[in-house]
């Protein structure tokens, strides 16, 4: 059975693919600052605002199913992640999570305690920890090889002692598309009783994850790369949970088990948002469960649907990013950057052009409907490591399941007009 992806069905889902600028639909090239939102959301949100709008645990009807709603969302959450509901959290950002989740942990540390972080990592997985240092710790930072930009195992090998409390490791780079086999760095850490946590920001756009396979004690990822609203979700071992002293509001009734992970009163309307886009990717793995039978098998229920809907989404996001950076190097003048072919990557290119800025080729692709973005994506060590921070970083093209080949085809003419010279002294204005 050949696999077949309507691309076209998925795009109805979308209400902003229905867009245009000046006659012309817009290509979202830009998924991987978040991607567009389906109308489900869209209606679990409003829906929500409109019908069961309060705090929980009043007396009527809508305060009665707050936390309804709440465990909901939680079970959504292990079902994307393959965990327990009860190991799963949510709050405002990954960011967010990630201090929290170094605030707490570090209440035990004593001065020359060390943490390693990597040169790949987002500054989401970066700054909480390097905040310790404020409190005696090291911070040590695994290399990325500025030619492969791959991690360097070795170095992170040589940087691991019987002081690593912490190791906060990237699975797939925001800036680079480079995907990280995770579990080589977290079984390494775990022979010196390190503390894992995995940035999956990025890889969970593109990827079944699967937390109890790659043995992490903790994972960050956001709903709105996937489709949902503006949250971080964070999956922390159950013996984690029961552990931790939680930085909230030390009320009662958000003292025990995954309630704790919530500061205060939770985003209910985000929360139902969050399920929503977890379902909305089961809706897609539900058409494709013998496409992937293999992979699925054992496997049951919402989860099931999950782990094909998000091997669907990588099996037809795959062929675009080829096309895209195939087309991209044939274009005189066009740098393309990232892992070299073959290695595990994301539908994530990432590119230069001789002679033109940046800032530049991105406004001429937004001012011809082409989303797109140019910097370092707060990419920051990342982007310094490959000799790019100076020069304004790098043009980013990112897939989602909503692109098309006509959106790429669209791309590379465009850059190859600009790298022909056609928008020299071009004014780009963006309506």
């Amino acid at each position: 059975m050949s696999f077949k992806f309507d691309v076209e069905a998925i795009r109805r889902e979308f209400p902003a693919c229905g867009l245009e600028i000046n006659g012309t639909p817009i290509a979202y090239l830009d998924g991987p600052g978040g991607t567009q939102v389906p109308q489900s959301v869209l209606d679990a949100i409003t829906g929500y605002m409109i019908n069961d709008n309060a705090n929980e645990d009043g007396n009527f009807r809508a305060g009665l199913k707050q936390r309804d709603i709440e465990i909901a969302a939680r079970q959504a959450g292990a079902d994307f992640l393959g965990c327990d509901a009860e190991e799963v959290g949510y709050n405002c950002s990954s960011t967010q999570n990630c201090y929290n989740l170094a605030m707490n942990i570090s209440k035990g540390f004593k001065p020359g305690d060390e943490v390693i972080i990597s040169q790949i990592d987002h500054q989401c997985n970066i700054a909480p920890w390097r905040s310790l240092e404020r409190y005696g710790c090291a911070i040590k930072m695994i290399r990325l090889d500025p030619v492969t930009q791959l991690l360097d195992f070795e170095d992170f090998c040589s940087k691991l002692s019987a002081r690593t409390k912490v190791v906060a490791i990237n699975w797939a780079s925001n800036g680079l598309g480079t995907i990280t086999d995770v579990k080589k760095f977290i079984d390494e850490a775990h022979k010196f009783g390190a503390f894992t946590v995995v940035d999956a920001v990025h890889y969970a756009a593109h990827l079944p994850i699967d937390v109890k396979a790659i043995d992490t004690d903790a994972l960050l990822c956001s709903p709105y790369k996937w489709f949902g609203p503006h949250m971080g979700l964070i999956y922390l071992k159950k013996e984690h949970v029961d552990a931790l002293d939680f930085s909230n509001a030390k009320a009662d009734d958000i003292a025990e088990g995954a309630r704790q992970f919530h500061m205060g009163t939770p985003q209910y309307e985000h929360l139902r948002g969050c399920e929503a886009a977890v379902d909305f990717i089961a809706s897609i793995g539900e058409k494709h469960i013998d496409d992937f039978a293999d992979q699925v098998k054992g496997l049951e229920g919402r989860r099931k649907q999950v782990v094909a809907g998000m091997l669907a989404i990588d099996a037809y996001e795959v062929p675009l990013g080829n096309k895209l950076r195939k087309g991209l190097r044939r274009i005189k003048g066009v740098n393309v950057h990232g892992p070299a072919e073959g290695e595990p990557r994301t539908p994530t290119v990432v590119f230069t052009m001789d002679n033109y800025s940046n800032d530049f080729i991105s406004r001429v692709l937004g001012s011809k409907a082409i989303n797109c973005w140019n910097g370092d994506f707060y990419a920051i060590e990342a982007i310094k490591a490959i000799g790019l921070a100076e020069t304004g970083g790098v043009v980013r093209l990112g897939l989602a399941p909503y692109c098309t080949e006509g959106d790429i085809d669209r791309t590379l003419s465009t850059i190859a007009s600009i790298a022909a010279g056609e928008y020299d002294g071009y004014v780009p204005v963006i309506d």
